[in-house]
């Protein structure tokens, strides 16, 4: 193998994956991509909802982390993706992008090149949709997206009670008046004839038949190796041992929002008073590589139903049944994404912008009372969740050891700003209010969960954490912007040295209005864009 390569990409995830394809298609380039897990081979990837196998302890697929949600609670498993994909290959496949003003913000903010006039095409150069092409919303791109099958009664009723309440019925939820005005319609997906669409199969399919593209998998990136101010090289770990592979142009980090501030620290960039006592060599004294970790929260109100739950399809002998149907024509409940009926809402009327997001899941299930273990409610039941898309509670992730395997101390903080404890009530009542509807009465038998535990505003923050769950749309740990402490500039270089770039949520200085891995894909093509400029900028300047 060779030790050299233009361009060194850290993790196959969403960006990363989307990152490779484009910097591959100059011939002219040698690129290596470095991911720690195995290759996307298991079949329970490609089956959407593989997801309950894929995420269980011990899973090969997945980085688990042990996280302080916010509050005196205990901590809780959260799991990322690690394996061609990333996330993308363990993720519950809904297809969001974020509204139009999450982008104008990050322009106004400084970020040039990054409001909706520019990230609006890249969606539409993205998508392959099944609705077909209009102004923002694209076809024959890489990423197929598929929007979940109209006509069930359970989710025409609630679509109904939705319309009772004053939201829209829409064909693309992902369109820009759905997004600010609030509508709700059937969810799409990345997935495509049944099964899952990763970024793996969007981008790397294409581009792994390359001469000039090597994956390796099963290789830990251990740090950044620079020359000076330089970022040279990667310190890289797999079966045969460590050693050095070095970069003659850019290294990029798409590593994810935990990942990436990790190795940022372990090669010397972060806050000095969190490296030196750690005997960690300073490149840059960074203070913000690890902070504004930002991540979504969503309330759950679980409903026992008269019909429409997959509950009884996922016990049992039930379950041998969904399997044969699946192997037999990729139909059943285990070709379902997460979410079948999606949409955003508006949490008080007078506001110029939906601020929820809400969805269905067909299950509904319970803590068994041993740890993170859950199991599903012996009844027919569903769960209707909604977050608050735009929390401003900040939370942190940073390293306790030089010794890379050691585990991140991460506190993500939740509900610890204001607007954010208030949201989370609206998004709790929103929900009951949904469940109320009369189109959902012939539905609704009773509420699970959290029912009397939870009548006032305190009753729900007081039980907050138990009766909600992290989203995994965490971003914001590498931010992007152009005061001083920014960790990467609106081109995405990491501010104090050269040829180090870092493209994956980590650089988005605000949570977006929705799902994560749409925009991360987004923010792989954008890095690609700006490094293609670049070199371009250099080829001439070298030949003048």
């Amino acid at each position: 193998m060779p030790d050299q390569y233009d361009y060194i990409i850290i993790g196959a995830g969403s960006a990363g994956c989307a990152l490779a394809e484009r910097l591959s298609a100059d011939a002219s380039d040698t690129i290596l991509v470095v991911e720690s897990g195995p290759a996307d081979t298991s079949m329970f990837i490609h089956m959407p909802r593989g997801i309950g196998v894929l995420s269980n302890p011990g899973s090969k697929v997945i980085w688990e982390y042990q996280v302080s949600p916010g509050g005196n609670v205990p901590r809780e498993r959260w799991f990322r993706g690690r394996t061609l994909g990333g996330s993308s290959s363990v993720n519950g496949m809904i297809y969001m992008r974020g509204a139009p003003l999450d982008y104008d913000g990050w322009r106004d903010m400084g970020c040039t090149g990054w409001g909706w006039d520019d990230i609006g095409p890249k969606f539409v150069e993205l998508e392959d949709h099944d609705q077909g092409a209009d102004e923002w919303r694209g076809s024959g791109g890489p990423l197929r997206v598929t929007t979940h099958p109209s006509g069930e009664p359970l989710y025409e009723a609630i679509l109904d009670a939705a319309a009772e309440m004053g939201i829209a019925r829409v064909r693309d939820v992902n369109g820009v008046t759905a997004v600010r005005e609030g509508g709700m319609g059937y969810q799409p997906t990345t997935r495509s004839d049944g099964r899952r669409f990763s970024a793996a199969k969007a981008f790397l399919d294409m581009a792994r038949r390359r001469p000039n593209l090597r994956i390796m998998t099963g290789a830990n990136a251990l740090r950044i190796i620079f020359e000076g101010k330089r970022a040279a090289g990667v310190l890289v770990r797999d079966g045969k041992g460590s050693r050095v592979i070095h970069a003659r142009r850019e290294i990029i980090l798409s590593a994810g929002a935990f990942e990436t501030p990790k190795l940022l620290q372990l090669s010397g960039i972060g806050p000095a008073s969190i490296l030196a006592p750690l005997d960690i060599d300073i490149i840059v004294d960074a203070p913000d590589v690890g902070r504004n970790l930002r991540e979504h929260r969503h309330a759950d109100l679980r409903l026992e139903v008269r019909g429409g739950s997959q509950n009884k399809d996922f016990t049992g002998a039930r379950i041998f049944w969904s399997l044969l149907r699946y192997m037999a024509g990729r139909r059943g409940p285990l070709s379902h994404a997460a979410h079948e009926v999606g949409g955003f809402a508006k949490s008080l009327p007078h506001l110029d912008h939906a601020d929820l997001q809400f969805g269905l899941m067909t299950i509904s299930a319970g803590d068994t009372g041993t740890g993170n273990a859950i199991s599903l409610d012996p009844c027919q039941g569903v769960t209707f969740l909604a977050y608050f898309t735009r929390p401003e509670s900040q939370g942190e992730v940073r390293i306790e050891s030089a010794d890379p395997d050691a585990p991140l101390y991460i506190d993500a903080n939740h509900l610890s700003a204001e607007i954010d404890r208030q949201r989370f009530v609206s998004a709790f009542r929103w929900l009951r209010k949904l469940a109320a509807q009369p189109a959902l009465a012939p539905w609704v038998v009773r509420e699970i969960h959290p029912a009397a535990l939870v009548e006032t505003d305190d009753d729900i923050l007081a039980h907050a954490m138990a009766m909600s769950g992290p989203c995994f749309h965490s971003a914001g740990t590498a931010r992007m912007g152009i005061d001083p402490l920014a960790v990467v500039d609106p081109r995405l270089r990491v501010r104090g040295v050269t040829g180090l770039r870092v493209a994956d949520t980590s650089i988005m200085p605000t949570l977006v209005s929705g799902n994560t891995n749409g925009p991360a894909m987004v923010i792989g093509l954008r890095a690609a864009d700006f490094i293609l400029a670049d070199n371009a900028v250099m080829s001439q300047a070298a030949a003048a």
